[in-house]
């Protein structure tokens, strides 16, 4: 008797109690912890392009007469095609993980002396300068990757060593002087406008978007971030991990050769000594591209957005009369505060 009337008292709490109500009560935490997470994600992916906008929004207000013109925007979209192949050429060897390479900016500025040099001092016809430009860049991004990959030599060692060989070799080969007097029609390769826009932007942006289908799509991007991501379990995995870590420098060389050949027929010539100026903007753009879109992750895109930032950065603050020391400030100052709020936000979903 005891026991009946115990089973009915479970029947009647089970009965009044739905197990709806105990799944929706289980349930709720959990998907509010989701919507906090995708909410943190989100602001963490776009919180600098928030900036971006906040920077552009207040350059606007405060020099709105030259600030909000046609020329600006040319300006900051039209002229930043150089840091946009160096950056995709270091971003070729720092998603393997070979932090990283140094010569760069100085392979790049010797592709462009180079083309300068044979076509101006040694009547080389202009397109076959060129090529062999494009040749030599590549050649030292595979000498880089043989010494690095084959050799085990530590990629900052050999990478900062090449720049400056490569430094010396470009100052020798020109005089000390910059070489000028390509031909005028050669420079359609860079300044013709299509859209508004110099074909360089055109060719840049086409880059950066191939470049982020090759990581995203493709195995060959798959297993670069394996790499990147561990060696030894790459290995594992049957992935030939000498032969993508040399790929990528060699890679890195060929970008940083056309892109030199580019360069150096948008401005008539080259200056040796200009590659130096680069070398700060193209590492706070690649590493400002891991706080855009993949925070914490280096990707094309991101680092294409960090590149266009930076330039509309600096130019306000050139129309609003600041000094010209203002540009390294601005490269290292926004560099830490963004990669900070990145950190921050991405632990927050960690």
């Amino acid at each position: 008797m005891m026991t009946t009337r115990t089973d009915r008292r479970r029947d009647t709490q089970n009965r009044s109690v739905p197990p709806t109500a105990t799944m929706s009560r289980a349930t709720v935490p959990a998907a509010t912890t989701i919507r906090r997470f995708d909410a943190v994600r989100t602001g963490s992916q776009f919180a600098v392009l928030g900036v971006w906008l906040a920077l552009a929004v207040l350059y606007a207000v405060l020099v709105p007469k030259t600030f909000l013109t046609a020329g600006t925007f040319q300006t900051i979209f039209g002229s930043q095609q150089a840091l946009v192949f160096l950056t995709a050429s270091l971003l070729c060897t720092i998603i393997v993980g070979e932090f990283v390479d140094m010569s760069v900016a100085y392979n790049f500025g010797f592709a462009a002396v180079l083309v300068a040099v044979l076509n101006v001092d040694l009547h080389w016809p202009v397109l076959l300068a060129a090529l062999a430009a494009v040749v030599v860049a590549t050649a030292v991004g595979a000498v880089n990757g043989w010494l690095v990959v084959r050799l085990g030599v530590n990629t900052i060692v050999v990478t900062l060593g090449m720049g400056t060989f490569l430094l010396g070799l470009g100052l020798w080969v020109t005089n000390l002087t910059p070489v000028s007097g390509l031909p005028a029609g050669f420079a359609n390769i860079a300044l013709m406008t299509i859209a508004g826009l110099p074909v360089g932007f055109w060719e840049g942006l086409v880059l950066m978007l191939g470049f982020a289908y090759v990581m995203w799509f493709t195995p060959l991007g798959r297993n670069m971030r394996f790499v990147g991501a561990s060696r030894e379990v790459s290995r594992l995995a049957g992935i030939r991990v000498n032969r993508l870590r040399f790929g990528s420098f060699m890679s890195a060389g060929l970008i940083a050769g056309i892109g030199g050949v580019i360069s150096a027929a948008a401005t008539g010539g080259f200056d040796a000594t200009v590659s130096q100026s680069y070398l700060l903007p193209i590492f706070a753009a690649t590493f400002l591209g891991t706080a855009i879109l993949e925070p914490g992750r280096f990707n094309p895109l991101g680092t294409l957005l960090a590149v266009y930032f930076l330039a509309t950065g600096i130019l306000g603050l050139q129309l609003l009369g600041a000094a010209g020391w203002v540009s390294n400030v601005f490269y290292g100052g926004v560099l830490v505060v963004a990669v900070t709020i990145s950190t921050i936000l991405h632990r927050r979903v960690s």
